[in-house]
């Protein structure tokens, strides 16, 4: 599904959904809502492209001195068995394994910071393989919904509104959001390798998979002896520690093999800066879109349809509360940020809905933003079918997140 289609649906239905609520129900206020979404979602895309700028121009800077140093040729080698297996059309050994596995890890770690201008780096490597430049490769594909399903061990700055919210544990969606959001990656990488013919059965890769499990298991034991505040102080603590060591590591590799560090620094950040600037037009279009069909109303007749659809099957129908947070997810970050705080104060931190809530936001990531900024940064226009295993995966986790919950608080 291309950028096109998505962006002429959103529109559209706004437009179509306001005009029958202005005609039908005098709500002619619709219409003056979407036009101010037009403006305030314009000037965000503005502003968050500006503070990507400087962002990018750090952290693209910092690649390249990791690049001229030979550590991300390092890193690449040591995750080449697995990618070369889910990423096979790849070289070996290509730098862009280690930037891919840069970016991944600094999602788990919940560095947003440092994981956008890594993705962003990779994927522009990616588009240098890439044969046709206005159509996305099999293995962009793989790497966006890889970054669409939105893996996280540490859920920083949830357990932060849980405590603004007035939780009596912020931590206690910690293991409920990780087995989500795992059931989520886990969902996003079997859809597209289904596509594309990829064996994940094969023993290098269930080996990969089944260590990534192990270490994710160990990190649920260690967290199971602490309680909220020592998780929170060490989970900031050990994701500091990390990014500085990685530009430590960076500066000294590059040191020792008497690379000029600053002029690397200077042309990579150069780079990022360029990088930006092409996300501006894409990330506006797609805000704007988005803002419109959420002032419409037309999420919350979503939401209503639902409701009476799960109620002739279910009994408990307590999670159709918490699902504008899933639904705004994918669309817009900050959208879901405030229906899962709206919910924690409405319904309380530590009811069903406003913990669900919370492992919503957790379990699955900003799809169609990913898709603005990633794929507008190299000028893809045809997605092929980035977008429907992007929302799979967002839908596994919406499942997995709703059947958790249930169990973990009934």
């Amino acid at each position: 599904m291309a950028l096109n289609y998505i962006w002429i649906f959103f529109v559209v239905a706004a437009f179509v959904i306001a005009l029958l609520r202005g005609i039908f129900c005098g709500e002619w206020f619709v219409m003056q809502d979407i036009v101010n979404q037009t403006f305030d979602q314009a000037r965000n895309g503005f502003e968050i492209s500006l503070y990507l700028t400087g962002v990018l121009t750090l952290w693209l800077g910092i690649m390249r001195i990791g690049e001229a140093g030979g550590a991300v040729n390092v890193l690449s080698k040591l995750v080449s068995p697995f990618f070369t297996r889910i990423f096979p059309s790849i070289p070996k050994g290509h730098p862009v394994f280690g930037s891919i596995m840069m970016n991944l890890s600094a999602n788990m770690l919940g560095l947003d910071n440092a994981a956008t201008p890594m993705g962003l780096k990779a994927m522009g490597q990616l588009q240098e393989l890439n044969n046709d430049k206005k159509t996305a490769s099999n293995a962009q594909i793989m790497f966006l919904v890889l970054n669409t399903s939105g893996l996280t061990l540490i859920p920083i700055t949830i357990m932060a509104y849980r405590t603004q919210c007035g939780a009596a544990n912020p931590a206690d969606i910690f293991l409920p959001l990780l087995l989500a959001t795992f059931f989520s990656t886990l969902a996003g990488l079997i859809m597209v390798s289904i596509i594309q013919k990829i064996n994940l059965l094969h023993p290098v890769t269930l080996a990969y998979i089944l260590g990534i499990s192990s270490i994710i298991g160990l990190m649920l034991w260690g967290a199971s002896s602490m309680d909220s505040a020592q998780l929170e102080k060490w989970s900031k603590i050990v994701s500091s520690v990390i990014l500085v060591g990685i530009i430590a590591i960076f500066v000294v590799m590059a040191a020792v093999k008497r690379v000029n560090v600053y002029d690397s620094f200077i042309e990579g950040a150069k780079d990022g800066f360029n990088t930006a600037i092409k996300i501006i037009p894409f990330l506006i279009a797609i805000l704007v879109a988005v803002g419109m069909f959420r002032a419409s109303g037309a999420l919350g007749f979503i939401i209503d349809g639902l409701r009476n659809f799960f109620a002739i099957f279910l009994s408990d129908t307590r999670f159709v509360d918490a699902l504008p947070t899933a639904f705004m997810k994918p669309l817009s970050g900050s959208g879901a940020r405030g229906f899962m705080i709206e919910s924690m104060q409405q319904f309380g931190a530590d009811s069903f809905v406003g913990r669900l809530s919370c492992i919503f936001q957790g379990a699955a990531d900003t799809t169609f933003y990913i898709i603005a900024v990633y794929f507008g940064s190299v000028g893809i226009k045809k997605t092929r079918y980035a977008v429907p295993c992007g929302l799979f995966a967002d839908l596994a986790g919406v499942v997995a997140a709703i059947f958790i919950a249930y169990i973990f608080f009934g």
